[in-house]
Parts: C-alpha cells; structure tokens; sequence
C-alpha cells in the first residue's frame, strides 16, 4: 500500500466538512455511527454531480449512463471491463462505464479530489474498511432499499458481510473478496523431497533453507522466501500464527512478547541464516525460480497460475503456536455514490444484483481468482470442474473458516504504513528488533490518540 496520510479528519477538513461523528470502528465491524457529516439523511445530494464518461458505444446510446472507477489494471481490470460488456448486453436501459483509476491507493486519492469538484463517479470499489471514511464525509448511501428477495446480503459469504454495515445500514456489498494465500514452486519442493499440500509452519520453511539452496537460478542459490515492503495485510496472519494481537480494541500491542518473537524470527532468516531476504518484486522473482515461495492473494492465484513454468502450490498462511492460523479478510466490494440522481443509483443497484448473481460471481472467481463470494456460486458448473482440474483454487475457500478482520489500529491507512515501515526495517535493513518494535508503538498510540473519540463512540474500548 501507498501511505495517503489521509485520515478521516484529513478528509473531513479537505472536503470543508466539520470533524464530528464517529469514525472507524473495531475488528468485528461498525456496529453504530451517526452521520453528522452527511448534514442530511437523504440518500440524494444536489451538488454531486456524474464525472465525465468518455465516448459511449452508439448500440448503447439513449440509457441511463452509470460511471465505475475501477481500482485495477491489467487482466483484472480486462476481467471486471467483460463482466460490465456482459451486463451492457443483457438489457437495453442501462449503459455502466467502467474507469481505471490505477490502484486502490489511485481511488482514493482520485474519489477525494473528484468529492472536492463535486464531479463524482456513480460506484467505488475500496478495499477492506477504507470506505469508512467516505461514509463518514457523507459521500455514500445505502444500498438496503435495493435489495430484494433475489439480491440480499444473504446470498453472500457471511466472512465479509460485517465489514460493509454502519449501524443497521449497508455501504458495501462483497465483490473482490479475498484472503492470503501460500504460494511455493510445488515442483522443486517435490524434486527435493520436501512435504507437498501439507500445513506449514514458518520454523519448518525456515529449516527447509538449506536444502533449497542447494538449487541454483540464474546462478545463485535459491532462497526460500521473499518478504516485500508491503507486507502489512498478511503481517496480521503473521502475528495470529505466533499467537500475538497488534492492537485488541484501543490497547496498542497488549503483549509484546509474541511480536518480539516475530520481529527476531524474520530478522535471522534474512539476516543469519540467509535463506530469506526483502524483495523489490517478490511475485516476478517467484516466477522467474530465484525463490522458493512467496504470499500473496487469491487474486494472485489466476495470474500466477498462468505465468510460471512449474507446478504451482497453494497453501493455508503457515502457522507456529497457532496451527493453523487466523488470516484477515481482504480485498473489496462495492459502495454506491450519494450524488443527485435517483435513476443513476437505481440503476447503478441494477448492475450490482446482476453481478452478484451466482453465475456472474462464479465467473468472477474463475477469470480473477478472488473467493466466489454469492454463496451459491461454488455450485456453477463452471466453479465445480475449475476445482476439480486445479485443486489450489479450493484452498482459498477452505481457510475462509479462519477468516477475521484485522485488529482496529490496522483500520487505519497511517497504522498500515507504520507496520510496514517496521517490518522493512528489520528485514531489509537489518535493523534493531526492540527499536522497530518502539517506534511502531509510539505511531499505533498516535493512530488511536487521533481517533479514540471516534473508536469510543462506538463503545470500543
């Protein structure tokens, strides 16, 4: 992730909005808010108005035009453009543009500049809780008077329906859903006589170092693992696995004693025993053989599935104390743009119900590798026999059952950043373990100081 800065008052201020309301909430999802900053209940706000769309298709002219700023590029953003060319094709009112914005970090950046124009995109797509902070400027509305006994939060994993409610209202319906995965070159480590679809430990990947390296690309010997500067999503399942909490509601790390095993543990096997290392490009130099195995999304199970040249393994998240470990939900879902227009977010309602249809959430998880996230879509003929060809894509599903959301300072782009920068310390600098650990204490604090009134309203504690 990129370090925005951007906290809900950095946004509330940008936005000339007041700073009152409640804000993020803890790790079971919002459970209530007001919303003061919204200055109305109404799901319509006047001044917004629809960014520009481009050129429109003239067998799609004469529609009620919706925008979608899509946080992805490449065959992800190919993916999700089809499933809108499908949803085009299948109704004669409706044309749905689609956007790329770049990434997640781009979205975000881009939807708050366009809130300031008051030129706004009809539909967004924020990953995890990120959206909290748009709800609370006012620039959501719900989704609840569009569902339907057809299209329902029922029809959905239930992992990720909490994460999108404020209160009794929904702002976000799953789409991009996800957790992280284990990926490792199957091939070499049957060559090497090393377990296979099995539940790994770190100490174990760790004492399989040597013998890795006894395997040479491009002239080097092969490293087991690759750590990257953002590694702040899966360093959750880290911690879980070693049996540790970065924050339990406003309290910043209640035990140090598990992240300072943690800390050591990644420290020597970059630093001692040399077996792992910090990579500018984990998943490329996973592809091209120089290390062993790498995380990485069930997004990345698609990509990587069709790059590399071996075998490719897909694991639970290795545990330690805990086996196997608890993961954090990840990924995005869809929230709908309070702007002026009633028909656009009708409308914009209808693209949703068609793409959480079972059929459409089904090919959405076969082209992306993101969980089929409509419950029913696991059922599609077409999701059925992908698992049965290539059991990697059922892991994902498996380890939902560990599945939480990550701890309440890790809501916060500025915690992220923090974790991320500690972590790059000791495994790319080779930096001292207690002093990363301090450092990261003293920004958790500051993060929970600049929204404990917020936290509290919300009766964490």
């Amino acid at each position: 992730m990129h370090d925005l800065s951007l906290t809900r008052r950095h946004l509330l201020s940008a936005l000339g909005l007041g700073a009152g309301g409640a804000a993020l909430a803890a790790c079971t999802g919002p459970v209530s808010a007001d919303q003061n900053a919204a200055d109305s209940t109404s799901n319509l706000r006047p001044e917004m108005r629809q960014a520009a769309l481009g050129d429109i298709p003239s067998k799609y002219a004469d529609r009620t035009n919706i925008l979608f700023w899509a946080p992805w590029t490449g065959g992800l953003f190919e993916a999700v453009s089809e499933l809108f060319t499908m949803f085009n094709d299948s109704q004669s009112d409706i044309y749905a543009a689609i956007e790329s914005v770049g990434g997640y970090a781009d979205l975000n950046t881009a939807f708050t500049a366009a809130l300031q124009a008051k030129t706004v995109p009809d539909l967004v797509c924020f990953p995890e809780l990120q959206w909290l902070q748009f709800y609370f400027a006012g620039a959501l509305t719900p989704l609840d008077e569009h569902f339907d006994d057809d299209w329902n939060l029922d029809a959905y994993l239930q992992n990720y329906v909490g994460e999108g409610k404020a209160g009794e209202e929904t702002y976000v319906v799953p789409f991009a859903r996800s957790t992280p995965l284990f990926y490792y070159n199957k091939t070499l480590f049957s060559d090497l006589g090393l377990p296979v679809d099995t539940q790994y430990t770190w100490s174990q990947l760790r004492e399989l170092g040597s013998e890795i390296a006894t395997v040479q690309s491009s002239g080097q010997p092969v490293k087991t693992f690759a750590y990257s500067g953002a590694d702040g999503w899966y360093a959750s399942s880290w911690l879980w696995a070693f049996d540790g909490e970065w924050s339990d509601g406003l309290t910043v790390m209640p035990d140090e004693a598990p992240i300072h095993e943690l800390m050591t543990f990644a420290n020597e096997w970059v630093h001692v025993d040399g077996t792992a290392y910090m990579a500018q490009a984990a998943h490329t130099d996973f592809q091209t053989g120089l290390v062993a195995a790498v995380h990485g999304s069930t997004a990345s199970m698609r990509g990587l599935t069709e790059a590399v040249d071996f075998e490719l393994g897909a694991a639970y998240m290795p545990g330690e104390v805990n086996q196997p470990p608890l993961v954090p939900t990840g990924g995005s879902g869809f929230s709908l743009v309070r702007t002026e227009s009633q028909e656009r977010q009708d409308a914009t309602a209808e693209l949703l119900k068609f793409l959480g249809s079972p059929e459409m959430s089904g090919w959405w998880h076969i082209h992306s590798g993101y969980v089929p996230i409509v419950e029913a879509a696991r059922e599609e003929p077409e999701v059925v026999a992908l698992h049965e060809e290539d059991p990697n894509f059922t892991v994902a599903i498996e380890q939902l059952e560990n599945a939480r959301t990550v701890a309440p300072v890790n809501w916060f782009q500025s915690g992220v950043s923090a974790l991320e920068q500690a972590l790059s310390a000791i495994t790319g600098d080779d930096g001292d373990v207690q002093a990363a650990i301090d450092t990261l204490r003293g920004e958790y604090e500051d993060v929970i100081a600049d929204n404990r009134d917020d936290l509290e309203a919300l009766g964490i504690s």
